[in-house]
């Protein structure tokens, strides 16, 4: 039996605002509905995105299997051209493939040189440009990046968390997203920014004990959904059906604290990754110590570390 189940609040028409003034300084996921996302809600059909979309090459995640993992990369990287991928990963079987007939896709899309561009839908898909407007309760200034991503149907996107505040616009289709506070990080079996448990309604709980402790908030996405994702919650998405959505991510923090090289999102911060480098080497130090003193001296940081740097504001 998994933990506690909780629904992410649904609002609708709510303004900039009440937005940045009630909602956003709760740091909670939430799902936004009757925002104006523009004509895309209803003219990004799969004729229409294969048409204007046009034959740009894309780098896509191809998976025989639903449960895509991150970890043990059970997925191939290949490249379609934009109108092919749509075409395919609206099908249930396939008449050319690249591993079986009934194989799945993912696209997240890339910025023209991955390793140093960000990903905008507006610079990489121009002709669709027009047809959405992303929510505007940021600035401009700490826009960071906008995902396209399409998906096959009842296709599962391992949890993960990024470091940058976003906002997942369904604009076709339907998806089911669990979320997880970063409270409960201790309880997802982390890989990186990736969670090891896969089956997160079927876990492994004599591998994976203390997942059940963690607290799940379910939502599902409708076309012309709009959810709020804060920085650090954990994310774990289903496509129900073929769909299209939209990441908007936003820097949230002054840019200095970000990760100059991180073209995703994803790099934790400056400042988490230098203390992270610290702390090996205050291990590397401990490991000198016979294991009594060992494990002494570490439980007796892990208490400074929780008195000097835990929340004291938490549920």
């Amino acid at each position: 039996m998994t933990g506690q189940r909780l629904q992410v609040p649904r609002l609708e028409g709510v303004s900039r605002e009440q937005f940045m003034q009630h909602l956003y300084p709760q740091r909670k996921p939430l799902v936004l509905e009757g925002i104006d996302l523009g004509t895309c809600t209803s003219k990004w059909t799969v004729d229409y995105l294969s048409q204007v979309g046009g034959t740009k090459e894309v780098k896509i995640h191809v998976a025989t299997v639903e449960q895509m993992d991150f970890i043990s990369k059970n997925f191939v990287y290949r490249t379609l051209p934009f109108d092919k991928l749509v075409q395919r990963a609206a099908e249930e079987k396939h008449k050319e493939f690249f591993i079986s007939e009934d194989e799945k896709y993912y696209l997240r899309s890339l910025g023209e040189d991955p390793r140093k561009d960000v990903a905008d839908i507006r610079k990489q898909f121009p002709l669709l440009e027009g047809d959405i407007k992303f929510p505007e309760f940021f600035k401009e200034e700490q826009f960071f990046s906008s995902v396209f991503r399409i998906s096959s149907p009842r296709l599962q996107l391992w949890t993960h968390y990024d470091v940058m505040d976003n906002f997942l616009v369904q604009v076709t289709g339907k998806k089911r997203v669990t979320l997880f506070s970063p409270r409960d990080a201790q309880y997802l079996y982390l890989s990186g920014t990736k969670s090891e448990v896969l089956n997160i309604d079927n876990p492994d709980l004599a591998k994976y004990p203390l997942f059940s402790k963690a607290r799940r908030y379910e939502c599902t996405l409708e076309a012309g959904d709009v959810l709020f994702i804060p920085a650090l919650w954990f994310h774990n998405v289903i496509s129900e059906e073929f769909g299209v959505g939209v990441n908007v991510f936003w820097k949230h923090l002054p840019s200095e604290c970000y990760d100059k090289t991180d073209t995703y999102g994803n790099k934790d911060p400056k400042a988490a990754s230098r203390a992270a480098q610290i702390l090996d080497r205050a291990l590397k130090t401990l490991a000198e110590l016979p294991e009594e003193y060992r494990d002494f001296y570490a439980r007796r940081m892990v208490l400074h570390i929780q008195d000097k740097a835990y929340s004291k504001n938490f549920e």
